[in-house]
């Protein structure tokens, strides 16, 4: 059972409230690709890196955890973001990335699911190749995708706005944070941006906000899970290990199976993904839970979750 993502990595270069800098593998859809790996799921990852010494850290990374690292094109560099933590470790990006992913060969699995995400979606050129193979391979895959938006990145809000809207209206499932509801839907509550993507045509969508726990809607039910107390080291890379969790536990189900999921579920779902998350947020960097921590984890947390009335 293949899972495909597509998307840039970046090399995250940590710098700590003394001012000491730590490089570490990053980039949303591959961390999520590493997450996926670590979960023990067959994962692909379509991207791109450049032949320089943060591209060897990154592509060795990945690798040992068992992704499957296909390049599209190598860029003259890896792209990099210079990653700024505040006192409670809340993350800020400054980036430097160019994003210019181009058609190859047919990939060697037909997966079962396809997640897209973050700068790689919506940067020119390469969006148009991402969204070209999401075209391609929905009619026998599931697809996933998590806007994780960089606003430096996003060029006129408008614009922006629409491209997002495009892959929302591609995918079966969404993921955003209420970060990046508030940038694209500036006073809008979570509530009625999910009904606006619903309409779209997926047909969950999930809103992680930080401390606050996170949301789950469908046209049917809406369900909730309180964030796990928990020491925070930093926050990178949070997102992703949510969004890793939440694909390996609907693995395998198809298109017809989503909008009838209850609200039980649904809550079960998201307890699962904040745990991921917060196991993630307790160390440096992105490193996503594997099974077995997962596991022991969900069984050291309490966390409060249902179906909101």
């Amino acid at each position: 059972m293949s899972i495909l993502v597509i998307g840039e990595c970046v090399a995250d270069i940590v710098r700590g409230a003394d001012g000491a800098e730590r490089v570490h593998p990053g980039g949303s859809p591959a961390n999520v690709a590493y997450g996926l790996a670590r979960l023990g799921r067959d994962v692909t990852l379509l991207t791109q890196l450049a032949d320089d010494p943060t591209g060897r850290l990154i592509a060795d990374h990945l690798k040992g955890a068992g992704v499957r690292v296909e390049v599209g094109g190598v860029p003259a560099r890896t792209p990099s973001a210079v990653v700024g933590l505040d006192a409670q470790g809340r993350a800020a990006y400054a980036f430097d990335i160019a994003w210019t992913l181009e058609a190859g060969d047919p990939l060697p699995d037909r997966p079962v699911h396809v997640h897209i995400g973050s700068i790689a979606a919506v940067t020119a050129p390469g969006a148009a190749t991402v969204l070209a193979e999401v075209e391609r391979l929905r009619d026998r895959a599931t697809v996933s995708y998590d806007p994780n938006v960089r606003p430096g990145l996003m060029g006129e809000h408008g614009a922006a706005v629409a491209r997002v809207e495009r892959c929302v209206a591609l995918s079966d499932l969404v993921k955003a944070s209420d970060e990046d509801l508030a940038w694209l839907y500036p006073g809008e509550e979570p509530q009625a941006v999910a009904a606006r993507w619903l309409a779209l045509g997926p047909a969950v969508v999930l809103v992680t906000r930080g401390a606050a726990g996170s949301l789950a809607f469908t046209r049917r039910v809406t369900a909730f899970a309180e964030a796990p107390a928990v020491t925070v080291v930093d926050t990178v890379g949070a997102g992703d290990s949510f969004m890793s969790a939440v694909l390996d536990l609907l693995a395998g189900r198809g298109r017809e199976t989503l909008p009838g999921l209850g609200a039980e579920y649904l809550a079960r779902l998201l307890r699962r993904a904040a745990t991921a998350a917060a196991v993630t947020v307790s160390r440096a960097g992105a490193q996503p839970p594997d099974r077995a921590e997962l596991e022991a984890a969900e069984g050291r947390f309490t966390v409060r979750c249902g179906r909101v009335s």
